[in-house]
Order: C-alpha cells, then sequence, then structure tokens
C-alpha cells in the first residue's frame, strides 16, 4: 500500500468515527465558556449590570438606616478600652502634647542650668523604697547624692569633629542615672545636644518628662555651652514618708 491510499484510509476512518463533529462541539463549548467569561468576569458587562443595580439597592437601604445604637455602642466600646488601659494611654497624650506644642525653650543652655533641671526630676522621680527617713519636725527621707560629669571622647589630632558624654548618676537610684551624647565642630566653643529618644507613636508611654526635655531642645536646636565639667550636689526627695505611730 503506497502512502496516498494509507492517508487515504486514515481519513475515511477518523471521518467515519464522527472527529468532525467531536471537534465542533468542542470548541463551541470553549466558545461559549469564552463568551461567559467575558461577559460575567470583573469586566464583563453582565457583572457590570448586576454590580449596578446591587450598588442601587444596598444604597438606599444602607443610607436609611438609623445607626444611632451602634454609635452608642462604639462610644462604650472606646470608653471601656481607655479605661483598661487609661495610664499607657494618658501618658501617650500628654507626651504628644509636649512634643507638637510650641514652648519658648532657650537658644542657648549651659551644663550646670541642664543638670539643674535633671535634679528637678530626681527630686520627682527617686525611689524612695530604701531611703532612710528624718523623723524631725516633719518626716522626711534622707538627701540624696547626684553629681555630672562632661568625659570628652578619644579624638584624632586632626579630626574636624569633637564628641563628648555627659554623665548624669544618682547615688541611690540608679534607674535615675543618664548619659547625653554632645558633639561640636574643631573651631567651635559651642556643643550640640545628639540625645535620640524614640519618638514612634507607640514609644511615648516610655518617655519621662526629662527625656521629653531633651528631645524639644533637640528640635530647637538649642547649643550647649560647658560651663562647668563636673558639679556635685544633694537633692532632697519630693516625695514624703507615710506617717508611722
Amino acid at each position: 500500500m503506497d502512502i496516498e491510499n494509507a492517508i487515504k484510509d486514515v481519513i475515511t476512518a477518523k471521518l467515519e468515527e464522527g472527529i468532525i463533529e467531536k471537534l465542533v462541539a468542542e470548541n463551541l463549548e470553549k466558545g461559549i465558556n469564552e463568551s461567559l467569561k467575558n461577559l460575567l468576569g470583573s469586566y464583563g458587562d453582565v457583572t457590570k449590570i448586576i454590580e449596578k443595580k446591587i450598588k442601587e439597592v444596598m444604597i438606599v437601604q444602607l443610607s436609611g438606616y438609623d445607626y444611632s445604637k451602634y454609635i452608642v455602642k462604639l462610644d462604650h466600646v472606646l470608653t471601656e478600652i481607655l479605661k483598661n488601659t487609661a495610664l499607657d494611654n494618658k501618658k501617650i497624650l500628654e507626651n504628644f502634647k509636649e512634643l507638637m506644642i510650641e514652648k519658648e525653650l532657650p537658644k542657648e543652655i549651659k551644663v550646670s542650668e541642664l543638670f539643674d533641671k535633671w535634679c528637678e526630676y530626681v527630686a520627682k522621680n527617686v525611689d524612695c523604697s530604701e531611703l532612710e527617713v528624718n523623723t524631725d519636725d516633719t518626716p522626711t527621707y534622707e538627701y540624696v547624692d547626684v553629681s555630672y560629669k562632661v568625659t570628652e571622647d578619644e579624638k584624632r589630632s586632626w579630626g574636624s569633629l569633637h564628641s563628648a558624654t555627659i554623665f548624669f548618676e544618682c547615688e541611690k537610684d540608679e534607674d535615675m542615672n543618664l548619659e547625653i551624647k554632645i558633639s561640636k565642630w574643631k573651631d567651635k566653643k559651642i556643643w550640640d545636644i545628639d540625645f535620640k529618644g524614640n519618638t514612634e507613636i507607640s514609644q511615648l508611654r516610655h518617655l519621662d518628662d526629662f527625656k521629653l526635655y531633651l528631645i524639644q531642645l533637640v528640635q530647637n536646636r538649642t547649643a550647649l555651652n560647658i560651663d562647668k565639667w563636673s558639679d556635685t550636689t544633694e537633692i532632697q526627695p519630693e516625695e514624703e514618708p507615710e506617717a508611722s505611730y
């Protein structure tokens, strides 16, 4: 059998099996599916019509609904949340307010003045649980020794930028201790405060009054004058001992 007759036989056999009808049916199905996809897809005509009708019904229905009872419930929920986290939220709001409100801040401040500010903070916040009580006329906690020292960092003779660290230390409460980085150009006498506090909203609750003050000085670009390289003093805690009888 030659090749031509073989081809004819195969074609005849396939035609008798109904291959044409089968292929037409398959492609017709594909065409219908494709058309339906186009009609019902994200940008199809039918989808647009359905979407339009849904919007018309939902907007009318929702706009005429009385939401007052849900507002009352929402207000109650928010109030309860604030009650349960009152201290944290109050601190965040207070600190945010402090950072946002414009204040009259000095263009230049002495290290001794900064030390005085820190001493005020320590007097209000020092831990008195381990302090002795003076029982003279009015019971008071013992005085606390505090000090500061400015230490210059190692520098190269050819370097143009000098840096130093101010150490504030409280003898009775290490939590009060703080170090502040400062820097200046070689030919300048005035220093820049390099303190970087975390001012993200979630971290505002962790900022104390003195750190807030430092951040405000930095934002104000307040210059620092080292009038004294170190100093020591005593402060009396503001907290009063409980009376015992």
